[in-house]
């Protein structure tokens, strides 16, 4: 998938991959993932893309998004925005689709190949320009559910896809962690480090979910 010394940029749409990987009933390791593409080349960045929910006292994602932040990856954040739809229904809008296209487009002319984690058929275009600079593209996601995870139109237009099944061994968090986890019932070690509980300077004790609270937020629940 990589060529030695070639200079690698990653680019997670964290939802998406969460998506995935909870679909094919495993977590990510993101401690092994980034080892992972370190040792397939010079891994020059490597961006994790998430929405928050600013106002709640406690969010789950928080203590993996703080642990990212030291530990090599460049995160990218902004705030949802809530609105009521035609039904009159509340919903939270979280889409970091603009954010990833732009970094892609600044970095691609000092990497020679872009990992996209996400299977959004929105990113084909992006896709498109980034090869036109002379980058190659490999595209992550999975084609073993149903629906599959990823879009064709993406699928197709990558210079390789990869199924995330194929990595998991690599970039999985091993599942007798998950078995122990499960064992013993609902606790507040929310995992910030993959594969650790979360260190002690980033605990927060646990608040209630608040009503109506939109999904994205708990995109990277490890419960």
């Amino acid at each position: 998938m990589t060529v030695p010394g070639e200079k690698i940029a990653l680019f997670i749409d964290g939802a998406n991959l969460y998506a995935t990987a909870k679909s094919l009933g495993f977590d990510i390791d993101y401690k092994k993932l980034l080892r992972e593409f370190q040792s397939r080349g010079y891994l020059l960045r490597a961006f994790y893309y998430t929405a928050v929910i600013e106002d709640q006292e406690y969010s789950s994602i928080r203590p993996l998004i703080d642990w990212l932040d030291y530990n090599g990856y460049s995160v990218v954040t902004k705030a949802t925005k809530e609105f009521v739809d035609q039904t009159g229904r509340r919903k939270i809008k979280g889409n970091m689709d603009i954010e990833l296209a732009v970094d892609a487009m600044e970095i691609a002319a000092t990497i020679d190949h872009m990992v996209l984690f996400s299977g959004d058929g929105d990113f084909r275009s992006l896709v498109e320009a980034v090869q036109r600079k002379g980058v190659r593209v490999t595209v992550i996601s999975t084609i073993a559910t149903q629906p599959p995870m990823i879009a064709d139109e993406l699928r197709r237009q990558a210079d390789i896809f990869t199924d995330i099944v194929t990595l998991q061994g690599k970039i999985g968090r091993d599942p007798s962690e998950r078995a122990a986890r499960e064992a013993r019932g609902p606790r507040d070690d929310r995992v910030g480090e993959p594969g650790q509980h979360t260190p002690q300077f980033l605990q927060r004790p646990p608040a209630p979910q608040r009503a109506g609270a939109g999904a994205d937020d708990d995109e990277e629940s490890f419960e």
